[in-house]
C-alpha cells in the first residue's frame, strides 16, 4: 500500500508492476486511509538497506556457524538502533521489538 502513495500517478505504476487490476487497489487504498483492512493499527515498515561488505567472491553465503560476534543491527523507526546477535531467537526479538515499539 505504502508504495502506491509515493509520487504522482503511483497508484496506476504501482498496480502495473504488481499485476493487479487498478481498480482493486484504488478500493484497497481506500481501505487502507479508512483503517478498514483489518489491522486495529497501522503495521510499520521499516526500510532495509544492504551496506557493502566482503566482496561477494570471498563471502561464504551458506555459513551455518557465523562467527559468535557476528551482529545484526536493525534501524527503528523512532529513530533507535537495536544491535543483536545472528543467532538471536526470532520470539526474544519479537518481545524486544514491542517492548521498543511502544516506547
Amino acid at each position: 500500500m505504502e508504495e502506491s502513495f509515493i509520487g504522482h500517478r503511483q497508484a496506476a505504476a504501482t498496480a502495473r508492476r504488481h499485476s493487479i487490476c487498478r481498480s482493486l487497489l484504488t478500493t484497497w487504498r481506500r481501505q487502507y486511509r479508512n483503517g478498514e483492512l483489518g489491522s486495529s493499527r497501522p503495521v510499520p515498515f521499516a526500510p532495509v538497506t544492504v551496506a557493502k561488505g566482503t566482496p561477494a567472491s570471498q563471502a561464504n553465503p551458506v555459513d551455518p556457524c557465523p562467527p559468535p560476534d557476528c551482529q545484526v543491527e536493525i534501524a527503528l523507526p523512532n529513530g533507535r538502533r537495536l544491535i543483536v546477535p545472528v543467532g538471536v531467537e526470532p520470539e526474544a526479538l519479537a518481545r524486544i521489538l514491542a517492548v521498543l515499539d511502544r516506547q
